[in-house]
């Protein structure tokens, strides 16, 4: 997400280039009427190594380690965080060359190390990592695209997550990394090329669930290519090690964050970006009445009435929690101090989501789900605003799956590919109807894609037949 915002963020580095100069179009601000409410459910304690700091990297150096900083030349860049079981590794990092003296190949590499007196195995459950260029080139697609087969993307934080989202493994990751006692071995060593055209860039996007039977160490660096003579070569596991035992932290440093304690005090607010490690990699929820339980034998979520509508808020963060007084950005239990305090955006978290959805009533009712991008607000007073039409600027760029049986009784599973640009209402994802006291199950997931800016809202409208 952007480093600076206001009461909206500005566009990230890591966005495509802006379009074309169009001629000015007004924008009307639309006022939506609907019942904001906190979205249930919690982010699980799953940790996440959450690399995003510095995006543009010119400089060689750790962009991430939580290594223990003992016989390091600069203890200062490492955490000292290992993890176990169940983790994530989310990355995003981008190479750039304005002149033809910086276009020698940027290597990104990431180190697992074993502190224990036994072998550890570190299982790669799913992952996917993608540049720009050639693998997922910002692509103009239209606002909706049925994606059945996960062929839709533009760039590469889409294409990553989509293919998580399937529960996929890219073919270039082991299913299985051993690591004897006091091993290191490199999970990744991949290129992120910028081309001899200048000025050029390109970036990679990284998503990766794994599991470890024991502690293991994670450092994510930044590496130009060696050469031998005039020939770039990928570098070895002994020069990665070197490197991360001493150098320092890679550059340049990204604007460092507001502190938390004065943000609602300042008029233009610097989230700054993630560089640290994260808790939560999965928000789950069952969406219910208020007083019901998740748990509760029958749970079930009363549709509004006609013409009607009530929206949760998603991604919701420091002064952008849209009414519902809820901050669901991850926090951060090891950071560097230049660094965002909190894992805003929720970069590669998984959000699922269960409406039950009821009709009490004894008409029939139409029923909508709707993904939107509303204008970032704190305070909302009864609605959420939209533009007519929205910028250019794209805030949301991913795929969402919607599961649920149509009106003919038919099970139906449908991977949406959105683009929603700032203050867009959204067209529904999808829409039932429900017959007089009847329930109808909708399960709607996504993972939050890199080269998005939040917050989004799902909105539940019944129409006015």
């Amino acid at each position: 997400m952007a480093q600076v915002s206001s009461s909206e963020s500005s566009p990230s580095e890591s966005s495509p280039p802006p379009e074309e100069e169009v001629e000015d179009v007004p924008f009307v601000e639309v006022f939506f009427p609907t019942e904001m409410r906190p979205l249930p459910g919690r982010l699980d304690t799953v940790p996440v190594f959450n690399s995003n700091s510095p995006e543009v990297v010119l400089e060689e150096g750790v962009l991430l380690s939580t290594f223990p900083p003992e016989d390091r030349s600069h203890p200062d860049a490492h955490l000292d965080y290992a993890f176990e079981g169940r983790f994530d590794i989310f990355t995003h990092h981008i190479a750039r060359a304005r002149t033809r003296s910086q276009t020698r190949t940027l290597f990104q590499g990431i180190l697992l190390h074993n502190p224990s007196d036994r072998t550890v195995r570190v299982e790669v459950l799913h992952g996917a990592s993608y540049l720009t260029r050639p693998d997922a080139l910002f692509v103009e697609l239209p606002d909706y695209v049925d994606d059945r087969l996960g062929t839709v993307y533009s760039g590469p934080g889409s294409r990553a997550t989509n293919d998580v989202l399937r529960g996929k493994r890219q073919g270039n990751w082991p299913a299985v990394l051993e690591l004897k006692p006091g091993d290191s071995r490199m999970l990744m060593n991949l290129p992120i090329p910028v081309g001899r055209v200048v000025p050029s860039s390109n970036g990679r996007s990284t998503l990766l669930r794994l599991l470890s039977d024991g502690p293991v160490y994670v450092a994510c660096l930044a590496m130009f290519a060696p050469r031998n003579g005039s020939n770039e070569r990928i570098p070895t596991l002994e020069e990665w090690q070197t490197l991360l035992d001493t150098t320092g932290l890679s550059g340049p440093r990204d604007l460092e964050p507001t502190p938390i304690d004065r943000i609602y005090d300042v008029d233009r607010m610097i989230y700054s970006r993630v560089a640290g490690v994260a808790v939560g990699s999965r928000w789950e929820a069952q969406l219910v009445d208020s007083g019901k339980l998740e748990s509760d034998d029958s749970p079930q979520l009363t549709v509004p009435e006609p013409g009607r509508s009530f929206s949760y808020g998603l991604s919701t963060l420091h002064r952008g929690r849209l009414g519902t007084e809820q901050i669901q950005s991850a926090r951060l239990v090891r950071r560097y101090p230049d660094t965002a305090y909190y894992a805003h955006g929720n970069y590669g978290i998984e959000y699922n989501l269960t409406l039950p959805l009821f009709n009490p009533s004894n008409n029939p009712r139409q029923v909508s789900l709707l993904f939107q991008t509303p204008i970032k607000q704190d305070l909302v007073n009864g609605g959420l605003t939209f533009l007519d039409p929205p910028e250019n600027r794209v805030f949301f760029r991913g795929i969402v799956r919607v599961q649920y049986n149509d009106d003919e009784g038919t099970p139906q599973t449908r991977y949406v590919h959105l683009v929603q640009r700032r203050g867009q209402a959204g067209d529904p994802l999808v829409t039932l109807n429900i017959q007089p006291r009847n329930k109808r199950l909708v399960e709607v997931d996504f993972i939050y894609p890199p080269d998005s800016t939040p917050p989004q809202v799902l909105t539940v409208q019944t129409e006015t037949r």
